[in-house]
Parts: structure tokens; sequence; C-alpha cells
């Protein structure tokens, strides 16, 4: 049994790491803590969706911008000083959030500025400390290292919200946007007690040329370009949760307790994914077993969408019975997608050259926060021709199909080898 649960060895080995991780573990719960209450807070002001939604594009854009900027950042300074730069950004957005909270400001631009300036610190911050994690615990333990992240990552996703609904409700904003301040400690602490790490080989200043020679090097190397391809893949064709709120509404019955238990199968797939990711450290293929993940997500997106048609169109708001194999294929695709993430993570890593690793990181972040929103916009598209269940059905099999592709199109990709890294 031990050997199926996750590896802890990189805690073992390097306490700078394992101090990182535990802050980044407590501050990543205060901060889904604050996702929730934030949105709640547009809500109770406007009473609109609307406004909760435009939330989104104040997050995203500053992600994009920033995020490959900030690659480049990190890619020249000292990563530990600008990881601490960039977490104070954070604080600040979070000290204001709880400051306009107790001063009753009621004001949703304020909200809006103050989502802008906090992703812009994540976007900076994110791609910082995924260069340095290979600095600390070294290539070998990359796996291992990748997967504690995506365990910390999962359960902050699954019970900060759950924890952030209950806190609105029971002491109120302030308290709540307050606890996420002081959660901020924890992070500090485990980047301030790291060693310096100044990039190997780093040359050159931040800005436009810096981040077009990291779009210049994934031109040239296929293997850390198809990273990024197989998972725009994955998230364009067969992204479900656009498409959740409707099939819990007028398939499967229950509205939105349905919806939100398929959510968090999800998220339960990935946290079980990386507490028994110990066999994942052994696998050398990395490439192959992104490639059968992904295209086991489209299986897997594909079953959710055989549920739905059988489901047929719920009538009484009854709960129906296919709400089970639904769940168990959300779960699945949680399993899949997180294995195809620690792995996708550890190519790009190790194949990187070291100054280039923050650039290519910012990449990264670009394409797993932009990849999922071009596919909802695709599914709700898509939704004007076929029904809910058609749609992961069909966009399942096109999943499918395009990684066989790129298999058959890029052998190297599929013949990457975890013991000769060759980005």
């Amino acid at each position: 049994m031990p050997r199926l649960l996750a590896d802890l060895t990189p805690l073992k080995r390097s306490s700078a790491y394992r101090r990182m991780w535990v802050g980044m573990s407590l501050s990543a719960m205060g901060s889904n803590i604050a996702l929730v209450a934030v949105s709640l807070q547009v809500f109770s002001i406007t009473g609109q969706s609307l406004y909760v939604g435009i939330l989104g594009i104040f997050a995203l854009v500053p992600l994009v911008v920033f995020g490959l900027y900030g690659g480049s950042i990190a890619d020249v300074h000292d990563r530990r000083r600008v990881a601490l730069v960039s977490a104070g950004i954070m604080w600040a957005s979070s000290a204001g959030m709880a400051i306009q909270a107790w001063a009753g400001l009621h004001n949703i631009g304020v909200l809006y500025l103050l989502v802008a300036l906090n992703s812009a610190g994540t976007a900076i911050n994110q791609p910082t400390r995924s260069a340095i994690i290979p600095q600390l615990v070294g290539k070998e333990l990359l796996p291992a290292a990748n997967a504690l992240g995506m365990i910390t990552f999962t359960m902050a996703a699954m019970i900060g919200p759950m924890v952030g609904g209950f806190l609105v409700a029971s002491v109120g904003y302030g308290w709540t946007y307050t606890l996420d301040v002081l959660s901020f400690a924890f992070a500090w602490w485990g980047l301030f007690t790291l060693p310096p790490l100044k990039p190997v080989g780093a040359t050159g200043t931040p800005g436009l040329r810096s981040v077009l020679e990291g779009f210049a090097f994934l031109a040239t190397r296929p293997n850390v370009r198809g990273t990024f391809v197989i998972d725009l893949i994955a998230m364009i064709t067969a992204a479900p949760r656009a498409l959740i709120p409707a099939i819990g509404a007028l398939a499967l019955g229950g509205g939105e307790a349905t919806a939100g238990a398929l959510l968090a199968a999800i998220a339960l797939g990935s946290f079980l994914a990386g507490l028994f990711s110990g066999p994942l450290g052994a696998v050398r293929r990395q490439g192959l077993a992104v490639l059968w993940s992904v295209a086991a997500w489209g299986l897997c997106i594909g079953v959710l969408g055989l549920t739905v048609l059988a489901a047929g169109r719920d009538t009484d708001g009854v709960v129906s019975l296919w709400v089970v194999p639904a769940l168990l294929a959300c779960t699945a695709a949680g399993v899949a997608d997180s294995i195809s993430s620690v792995f996708r993570s550890t190519i790009l890593q190790s194949a990187a050259p070291d100054h280039l690793r923050g650039r290519l990181s910012g990449v990264f972040v670009v394409v797993v926060a932009g990849g999922p929103r071009i596919g909802d916009a695709v599914a709700g598209g898509a939704t004007t021709l076929f029904s809910e269940g058609t749609v992961l059905f069909l966009g399942g099999l096109l999943c499918i199909a395009l990684t066989a592709v790129m298999a058959w199109r890029q052998p190297g990709f599929r013949d990457y080898d975890a013991r000769h890294p060759t980005p």
C-alpha cells in the first residue's frame, strides 16, 4: 500500500521545498476561500450573475499578460525575490478586499480592480514557483513533487469553496477575507526561508524580446511544445464545465446540487490521482503517459455524454439514476487530467533549460487558464446545434481522434524518455 500512496521523498530530502510546499498549501486554501467570497459579494451587491461572470474577465486578462511577462522576470532575477514580491502583490490585494469589506464600501469596481491585481500577482508567482521546484528537488523527483502540488491544488479547490460559503454566511465578508490575509503569513514563511535562486545561464532583461525568445524556443522544440498542444486538444474539444449546470437542470435532475456534485467529482478524481501517485515516479515514457491520459480524458467525457443522452430530458425534477455513472465518469476524468498535468509539468521542467524555465512556465499558466475558457465557449456554442449530451459525446471522440493524430505525427513526443529529457 505505501508504494501506491504519494511519494513524500521531495518533502524529506529538501527542507526548502518542504517549507515552500507547506506555506503554499495553507495559503492556497485561503485564496480559494476568498475566491468564493468575492463572487458571493459581487452577486449580493448587484443581484445579477452577469457581474459575477465579468469577474472572470478581470482575472483572465492580467493572468495572460503577466503570465508571459512574469516568466521573463523569473528567468533573469533571483527567483526567491521575484516570488516574494509577487506574493506581496497578492497579499496586498487580499488586504484590500478585507479593508473594503470592513469599511462597507459595496463597490464592485473596487472589487474588480482588486481581483485584477491579485491575478497579476498570481500570474508572476505561479511560473516563478514552478521554475524554482527543479532547483530544490532535482529532475528525478519532479513527478513526485508535481503530484504533491496537485494534492494541494485539488484539496484547496474542494474544501475552500465550502469553507468560504460557510464563513460568509456565518461571520461575514470582513472576517472571511481577513482569514485569507492571515494565511499569506505561511506563504511568506515558506518563500522567505528559501536560499537565493539565481537562474543558471540568465542573460538579458525582462520584456517583450525576452518573451519572444521563449516562443522562439518552443517553435524549434517539439517535445516541450507538445505539452501545450495536447492540453489545448483536451480542453478545447472536451471541456464539460460550461454544460454541467444545464445537465443538472435538464437531464439528470437535482439542479444546482447535481451540478456541484459533478464538478466536485472531477476535483475528487484529481485528488485521488495525487494521493495514489506513488507509481508515477517510475514512469519513464512520460510523453506516452500524457497521450494515454488525454485519450482517457476524452473517453470519460464521451461516457459522460452518453449517460446524459441515456437520461433524456428531466421533467419532474427528481434526480435520475443516471447520475451515478455520470459521477463515476467525472471522477475518472479528474484522475486522467491530473496524471496528464503531472507529466506535462515534469516534461516542461526537465527538458527546458533553466534560463528559459520561467518563461515557458508562464506560457504553461496561460494555456492552463485560457484553454478551458475557449473550450467553454466552444461547448456552449455547439449546444445551438446539438444537445448537451451529444456535444460531450462528440467532443470526447474528437479528443481521442486528435490525440491519436498527435501520437502518429509526433513520434518524438510519444517516445519521450525521462532518462534522456529532450526538448
